[in-house]
């Protein structure tokens, strides 16, 4: 116990001292080598310095470069994820990791060629070299992304869609927490996207493969440049903390802050804060629309798609975590913000949002939410939703004359699925062996959920609007929220003849197909949205 204790002391004085500006300049005993404080001397040279007490190692990253010094490996470095011996082994003196000034000349100093870490790690990558790979993540995925599995992960892709085509095309963007980097691979048959999220220290902190290519958008025609700003917000804190934007009245709307507020909150699956589907950004057009007509909308990048590994580890993920608890983040944020009206903060979920807004008003302890809209939200259970949605899909296509025997297989497969989930025998206590859609915990922690039934006995503002031309949520599902909420007074339903699940207007019958061409948000929606928060003013 007593080596254990010391142990820990020592890396725990370690991690402080090197946080800790050093001012001494140390020479080898035996070797000409000049031996320099690493933090000290890395900062002075426009690097930052990262302590990691798991791995023993420090992490200095300047224009791209990213060098690591491993206590545990004092001869050799890693640079930009390649191994290199060093002529003098790192050091601790005084309490200070010290080393090689050549070597930190070598990847800092401003001649040297700068090479990005999310370009190293893909090239290790593509090259089967797992160790490079591996010496680029993050401590938060790790246990995930290891040598072995890395080794393979190229290959893999390549059975599965492909040798790639040409060059990746590449692109980055940089939020509040993370800097993405998206290659696009074009291939044989298709094509796929790697989506990699660095943290500060230049690590891969999360890992994203995207097979939907990302399509064409166009503005509606009411987006009006000048009747809005938007500003980065940070949605939550800790490890997955949410970058998100704060779309603010401007224009002839600027002087009527404080503004009411909406938090959009996302359908299944992994979503980026615009929403972005095809060639549709539906929350992109929701913030623009309704920011023009004076209210302030907050939307964010969702937990599955900015940490989607990290959330991956977990075996007992839940709807709430998912969802319900960042969009109370989001509302206790706006909350706190002068210029948003704290009585007039309302919700707005679409698809598996709009069937988790009873449980945000249920977990809404300081009762922050002034009302919700729900927007193409099933009413009942999920699974049941799952099979609905599929039967309704083959129906469209045969009433489309279309060869249905790839949908009805389909269909098949996600009845089963469901049956599965309703089965009384399954619980979260005893879940079945190889469940096919993982998290299984995710599915039968929730499977006696049933949005509307829990609606039925709450009280508040609710707008309940619906596309008749939905396949994914079908038009039948306002008749149940309907029934369910018919002892309410505090509802109002609309339905819109030609609106896709997408909330755009789509001539022909919807199956999902249109979605890749631009579309937007019905303006009619917007209208009747701002119509009703003016209408239900506390």
């Amino acid at each position: 116990m007593l080596k254990k204790n010391l142990k820990a002391v020592t890396a725990l004085s370690l991690a402080i001292s090197i946080s800790l500006p050093a001012t001494t300049a140390f020479a080898g005993d035996s070797d000409p080598s000049v031996l320099v404080p690493l933090r000290n001397t890395a900062q002075s040279l426009g690097a930052k310095v990262h302590w990691s007490q798991a791995e023993q190692s420090v992490t200095v990253t300047k224009n791209n470069q990213t060098l690591i010094v491993r206590l545990g490996h004092k001869h050799t470095v890693l640079l930009n994820g390649k191994e290199i011996a060093i002529r003098t082994p790192v050091q601790v003196k005084d309490g200070n990791v010290v080393i090689d000034r050549e070597i930190l000349d070598q990847a800092l100093a401003s001649s040297a060629v700068e090479s990005d870490p999310a370009d190293v790690f893909i090239e290790a990558l593509q090259a089967g070299n797992g160790s490079a790979a591996a010496a680029l993540t993050a401590e938060s995925i790790a246990p995930v992304l290891q040598p072995a599995l890395l080794n393979e992960l190229w290959s893999n892709y390549e059975q599965l869609f492909g040798k790639v085509k040409g060059q990746a095309t590449k692109t980055e963007t940089e939020n509040s927490v993370h800097r993405s980097v998206s290659y696009t691979f074009l291939t044989e048959a298709a094509g796929f996207q790697i989506i990699l999220r660095l943290n500060e220290g230049g690590k891969v902190d999360d890992y994203y493969i995207n097979t939907s290519l990302p399509q064409d958008y166009q503005k509606p025609a009411y987006d009006q440049s000048g009747a809005y700003t938007e500003q980065e917000i940070t949605v939550g804190s800790g490890a997955l903390a949410l970058p998100g934007t704060l779309t603010l009245p401007a224009g002839e709307n600027a002087g009527t802050a404080p503004f009411p507020a909406v938090v959009l909150v996302h359908g299944s699956g992994p979503h980026d804060r615009d929403s972005t589907i095809g060639g549709a950004k539906v929350f992109r057009d929701l913030a623009v629309g309704l920011a023009a007509q004076g209210i302030a909308v907050l939307r964010y990048d969702k937990v599955t798609y900015e940490h989607s590994l990290k959330v991956s580890l977990d075996p007992t993920f839940t709807l709430k975590r998912e969802t319900v608890d960042d969009a109370l983040a989001a509302v206790e944020l706006l909350k706190g913000m002068d210029n948003i009206d704290s009585s007039r903060i309302y919700v707005a979920g679409h698809s598996q949002g709009g069937y988790a807004v009873p449980l945000m008003i249920q977990a809404d302890a300081g009762k922050n939410i002034a009302g919700a809209i729900i927007l193409a939200g099933p009413a009942g259970k999920f699974a049941d939703i799952l099979a609905l949605q599929q039967k309704e899909l083959v129906a469209r296509v045969k009433q489309l004359g279309m060869d249905s025997t790839l949908y009805e297989q389909q269909a098949a497969q996600y009845i089963a699925i469901a049956d599965i989930v309703n089965d009384p025998q399954y619980t979260t206590e005893n879940m079945p062996a190889n469940f096919p859609m993982q998290p299984a915990f995710w599915w039968f922690e929730q499977k006696n959920y049933a949005a509307s039934e829990l609606a039925a006995k709450q009280s508040g503002p609710l707008l309940v609007l619906q596309g008749e031309n939905d396949w994914q949520v079908p038009a039948g599902q306002l008749d149940l929220w309907k029934q369910a909420l018919k002892n309410r007074s505090d509802v109002e339903y609309k339905l819109y003849p030609k609106v896709n699940h997408l909330l755009s207007e789509y001539e022909g019958l919807s199956i999902g197909s249109e979605y890749a061409v631009p579309s937007n948000v019905d303006e009619s929606i917007i209208e009747d949205i701002v119509s009703w928060i003016n209408r239900v003013k506390p």
